[in-house]
């Protein structure tokens, strides 16, 4: 079998199970819905449910509404090399836009979710 031909058959292969990966698992394989950063989002648009004093301070001063964060959570940016993790917390750093300004978010949640899944607001720093 020359080269021409074994070139074509792993061609054909290729296709064949790019097709049958794509029957079986769909809109999974092509989407990063299962990355980490994208479980974070997930998670923080959901349980973003309460702010610090001094994050609501910082809310009420750039006339911003919790609500207001959640939504940006899902063009925001999770800056997992600037994310601290304690014994029982993880301070995510999120970057996102907040009426036109740039902003690093400081989000903290519990590691486990047993105890309390929600996540708090910390701080919003101008980037």
């Amino acid at each position: 079998m020359d080269l021409k031909r074994r070139i074509q058959l792993y061609v054909i292969g290729l296709v064949i199970g790019g097709g049958a990966a794509y029957t079986i698992y769909g809109n999974r394989i092509t989407n990063g819905a299962w990355t980490p950063e994208a479980k974070i989002k997930q998670r923080l648009r959901s349980t973003l449910l309460k702010a610090t004093p001094d994050a609501d301070r910082q809310l009420d001063e750039r006339a911003l509404q919790l609500s207001d964060v959640r939504l940006s959570m899902d063009s925001a940016s999770v800056d997992l090399g600037d994310t601290r993790r304690t014994d029982d917390s993880i301070y995510y750093a999120v970057d996102t836009r907040l009426k036109g300004r740039d902003t690093r978010l400081i989000v903290v949640g519990l590691r486990d979710f047993d105890q309390d899944s929600t996540a708090t607001l910390w701080s919003i720093q101008d980037r």
